[in-house]
């Protein structure tokens, strides 16, 4: 039973309805089989019983998201990072959102077995997003330095590199430079590459020896394409199959996250001065082979992308049938309205050597010219006006406001997507084509 306040929560109006809600979804369920073995009746008694739950959870954060940010975030005085905020919210107010053990279970789970409870989580952060006080919290919460990077710095600095997983990093004659290196996976992304890479960002940004920072593919071990570089394949869809890509540690947070501090840079916080708040630093991006997917939404927040002749782009949504993170708000300003259709509705993929993808980049080489492409650009965002010219674009480019009205919506429609039918059962035949 959920049904108990925890000591110190306020006993909101329309809290108790929440909680009984949840408890009455939570008889049925119980009741019936998982997921994957339930006939249409069971499947009709088990989503009746969720909507019910997630209805009154809407219209209860519809109300109430600030002061239950309030009170999770002391006041503001407190800043949390998305998977702390729902843990916090899961403990003060149970039913809200599903606890910690109840999100881990799940995740031994494929994705075609699972109840959806991040779903509840994905109602969570859609309110307190479109909250004016609780979303720029949020946001300035996410762009702080990780714990794993402050752990990682002093030792960042003396040697200046950073071997991980996923991302290789080595700091070179004022550079940060980051090679993605699941060469077995064509650098497909999952949660671990996105902790690696933020990591990887949080390093580059916080390290005063560092000016300019550049990501490259680096080469492949995958069969396809052995000994040559790849950018990104994007997101795993065989983990997303396998149940391993969570709506919090992946799909919000590299957006929130790594991806956002590159273009906005790290938010200082208490250290932050009169006139300086964010430690942001240009970036240049190298695609050789392609950029899919998450792959290509990297380029969108990137200041200079020099790219191969042979290499491609494209935002595979249709395909896959999810919401390709920012790419949707981001592209058409690249591209206009009319392309960013083309790329994300209709999936065409753009290749480097038409006219189209100096929308997307700067400048196209021959791939033996790739390296003293990259250096020349590294020598251009290498000045101390680029840093304040780079902000003020961002700044007009992106406010804040709309970021946070599309990420609010966003968090619940991603979440949605992946648990769509159309989506598992797509996912479900790559990973057994690609098994």
């Amino acid at each position: 039973m959920t049904n108990a306040l925890s000591a110190g929560a306020p006993d909101l109006p329309g809290l108790r309805a929440v909680t009984e809600a949840a408890d009455a979804a939570d008889r049925v369920l119980a009741g019936l089989p998982r997921p994957a073995s339930r006939g249409p009746a069971a499947r009709e008694a088990a989503e009746a019983a969720k909507d019910a739950a997630r209805a009154e959870r809407f219209r209860f954060l519809e109300s109430h998201a600030e002061a239950v940010y309030g009170h999770l975030t002391g006041g503001g005085t407190r800043a949390l990072r998305l998977d702390e905020l729902v843990e916090a919210a899961a403990a003060a107010y149970p039913g809200l959102v599903p606890g910690p053990g109840r999100i881990a279970e799940e995740r031994t789970r494929p994705q075609a077995d699972k109840e959806g409870h991040e779903i509840d989580q994905g109602i969570l952060l859609r309110a307190v997003l479109r909250s004016p006080v609780a979303g720029p919290h949020l946001l300035d919460a996410m762009l702080r330095p990780t714990a794993r990077a402050m752990r990682l710095l002093p030792e960042f600095k003396r040697t200046g590199v950073l071997e991980t997983e996923s991302v290789h990093v080595e700091r070179r004659d004022g550079v940060a430079r980051l090679t993605l290196c699941r060469g077995d996976r064509l650098n497909a992304e999952d949660e671990q590459q996105v902790d690696d890479m933020e990591t990887a960002v949080d390093l580059a940004l916080l390290d005063p020896d560092i000016r300019v920072g550049l990501i490259r593919g680096g080469e492949m071990t995958h069969p396809r394409y052995r000994g040559r570089r790849v950018f990104s394949a994007g997101i795993n869809l065989k983990s997303l199959s396998s149940g391993d890509i969570p709506l919090v540690g992946f799909l919000l947070r590299r957006e929130l996250g790594y991806l956002r501090k590159i273009g906005n840079g790290l938010s200082l916080g208490d250290t932050a001065t009169w006139h300086t708040q964010h430690a942001g630093k240009p970036w240049l991006a190298a695609v050789d082979g392609f950029a899919i997917g998450g792959g290509m939404q990297v380029l969108l927040v990137i200041d200079h992308v020099v790219a191969a002749s042979d290499a491609y782009f494209s935002l595979p949504a249709a395909k896959e049938g999810i919401v390709p993170g920012a790419g949707n708000y981001r592209l058409a300003r690249f591209t206009g309205p009319r392309l960013a259709r083309q790329i994300i509705l209709g999936g065409r993929r753009i290749r480097a050597a038409e006219p189209e993808a100096r929308l997307l980049v700067d400048e196209v080489v021959e791939p033996e010219e790739m390296d003293a492409a990259i250096e020349r650009g590294l020598d251009g965002l290498d000045g101390e006006a680029v840093l304040a010219n780079r902000r003020m674009l961002n700044l007009a480019e992106e406010p804040e406001a709309g970021f946070r009205t599309y990420m609010a919506e966003f968090a619940l429609q991603q979440a949605l997507r992946i648990y769509g039918q159309d989506v598992i059962g797509k996912v479900g035949r790559f990973a057994a084509g690609s098994a």
